[in-house]
């Protein structure tokens, strides 16, 4: 293959600008995909994406399209667009060498674009700037073209208008891409040895671990013996090939291109992406890797039934084989048993972890109220990094704890900024640079603890500006807190799965709400049972539900009194006896509605 003909991209942009409908549509157009098997998001194979109508899990593509009288090969990256799959992004952009930055011509530039973008510059890609949904009559063409350039700082003529929904501009931008965007750099072709870098895996259950690779030194071919340099694990190729956009076998994969290499290898922990492959016997140096994701949310989670317990192992384990950024370990819980205390980019993360756990595996889950990673300094010395709540120590024990702040960037109309500051002063928030930002809108910087992002922040924001506002944050440092530990109690015994770290200027209102909120969704028992939340050291807040109610004299008719009050005083002792022996039935059901948001 001339790679002067290659051409490797992607798109970047903020959620639901478009991204997978422009896909789509230059699918169509370059005749990869026939128009009877045509369906809505191609790239996205997962049910859970079509349902979201978002992109989870990143899909290579392989187009080609004549153009001059040459034939050239269009290698696509389709990437996420929400703020939690950042890292996947960060993967697509390093097997590159340019970008489509697609913008919604009836949003604008979102907060989300710009931390995408600034990656893409950092790695030196050729940017190319395209408005999408230009059909739509919500559309602001010229004011969007308007923020593109002073983002940018490039001419009007530069920006390409498309809709992926009618086709229109998408056979330009084509055109463009090839003219603009430059092929793999020359010089590497001609390798004597094979290097290529992993941007993504997944995992067959026959094939073993399936790397996708961007090929940059030589070429490769089936039977080659490689190596991963990082895992330092030696392995044959049982077949290459290329995405189009089914994997499709080749008999080798040559520099400049991208494709997929079938490992065989069924260890979890080999594969990980940013390690390079190269030949066993001539092997080069590795190639710089990518950044490491770093788990934001953490979350214990156990199986309703204990017998599943190696089960939810196993489907952990599946998991963990096709995304690198999700991590577990094993825990265990006095009230709920065997579980895993997992690690997850952020709070959609869980939720599509948690969704395809129960899907895939038909797993029924108890989760735990999501928390974030504290150090804590204990009076006798010694320091400990606190991952779950309930691991978080009473406050006599405490000198001081750390915990991670983030700098949040908002994008916002210029009318909303008055409306928003309360939201930030009660959300912590340190409000530093603004900035006008194209017709009518302000970028605000802010400083916060990702304790009070994680408390509905991006709710709370969207209902305050009328939805008009987006958010992107990045990690900053780590400062004190001034935080404790909510322990919900039922009928005397802290319930594991509800415990919580807040900051202690809230801890009496939280403790009301799930107190309250407990109160209004457990069943009764048959025996009065109590709610308490504390914390501080004391009982903060206490409700107590009461016990079933049973007409034990109701077969009785007429008589003495007597007897009756002999019944009842029975089953008083009985109800009196029960408390003191009995335990609370939590269902499953109370632990999902505590741990959704109101």
């Amino acid at each position: 293959m001339n790679l002067g003909h290659i051409r490797n991209f992607s798109i970047i942009a903020h959620i639901d600008h478009g991204k997978s409908t422009l896909a789509d549509r230059m699918l169509e157009i370059t005749h990869t995909i026939e128009k009877r098997k045509m369906k809505e998001q191609v790239l996205d194979n997962m049910e859970l994406e079509r349902e979201k109508g978002i992109t989870i899990k990143m899909r290579p593509v392989r187009m080609e399209y004549p153009h001059d009288g040459k034939h050239y090969v269009l290698n696509l990256i389709d990437t996420p667009g929400h703020i939690d799959f950042s890292y996947e992004v960060s993967r697509a952009l390093k097997a590159v060498e340019g970008s489509i930055l697609l913008v919604d011509a009836t949003q604008g530039v979102q907060a989300q674009t710009l931390t995408t973008l600034g990656m893409a510059r950092a790695l030196g890609l050729t940017i190319i700037p395209v408005l999408s949904k230009i059909d739509s009559p919500l559309a602001r063409i010229t004011e969007v073209k308007e923020e593109v350039i002073r983002l940018l700082d490039c001419k009007e003529e530069d920006i390409l208008e498309t809709s992926g929904k009618t086709g229109e501009g998408v056979e330009d931008l084509l055109n463009e891409i090839i003219k603009r965007i430059p092929p793999p750099d020359e010089e590497i072709i001609d390798s004597p040895s094979f290097r290529a870098l992993i941007f993504d895996f997944q995992y067959s259950n026959h094939k073993g671990v399936i790397v996708y690779v961007r090929v940059i030194d030589g070429k490769v071919a089936k039977n080659a013996q490689l190596v991963f340099k990082v895992a330092n694990e030696k392995f044959i190729a049982l077949e290459v090939g290329i995405f189009s956009p089914e994997e499709t076998p080749r008999e080798f994969l040559g520099a400049g291109e991208i494709g997929y290499i079938v490992t065989g290898i069924k260890k979890p922990g080999i594969a990980s992406v940013g390690d390079t492959i190269t030949l066993s016997k001539s092997p080069l140096p590795e190639l710089s890797g990518y950044m490491t994701p770093a788990p934001v949310v953490w979350a214990s989670i156990y199986p309703e039934s204990q017998d599943d317990f190696d089960l939810l192992r196993q489907a952990l384990g599946k998991l963990r084989l096709s995304d690198s950024s999700f991590s577990y370990e094993e825990e265990s819980s006095g009230s709920l048993g065997r579980g895993f205390r997992c690690g997850f980019l952020g709070l959609l993360h869980l939720e599509i972890i948690a969704e395809r756990l129960k899907r895939e595996f038909q797993l029924e889950l108890i989760i735990a109220t999501p928390s974030i990673t504290y150090e804590v300094e204990y009076k006798n010395g010694q320091k400990k990094t606190i991952y779950s709540p309930s691991l978080f120590p009473d406050q006599h024990e405490i000198v001081k704890v750390m915990e991670p702040w983030v700098t949040v960037k908002i994008i916002t109309p210029s009318s909303y900024v008055n409306i928003l500051m309360p939201l930030l002063f009660d959300y912590e928030g340190e409000v530093g640079d603004s900035e006008t930002f194209g017709d009518g809108r302000t970028a605000l910087t802010i400083q916060m603890p990702l304790r009070e992002l994680m408390r509905n922040f991006f709710d709370a924001l969207k209902s305050a500006s009328s939805g008009f506002a987006s958010l992107s944050y990045q990690f900053s440092d780590m400062r004190q807190a001034d935080v404790s530990r909510l322990d919900i109690m039922v009928a005397d015994e802290p319930v594991v799965a509800f415990s919580r770290v807040v900051a202690n200027r809230r801890i009496e209102e939280d403790a009301e709400k799930a107190v309250e909120k407990l109160y209004g969704i457990l069943p009764r028992q048959m025996f009065a049972t109590k709610i308490q939340g504390r914390g501080l050291g004391r009982i903060i807040s206490s409700r107590t539900l009461p016990a079933m109610q049973k007409n034990v004299t109701q077969h009785m008719y007429g008589g003495d009194r007597t007897r009756k009050m002999k019944l009842w005083k029975k089953q008083k002792e009985g109800k009196k006896r029960m408390k003191a022996e009995g335990t609370v039935n939590i269902p499953h059901e109370t632990f999902l509605k505590m741990m959704k948001s109101e």
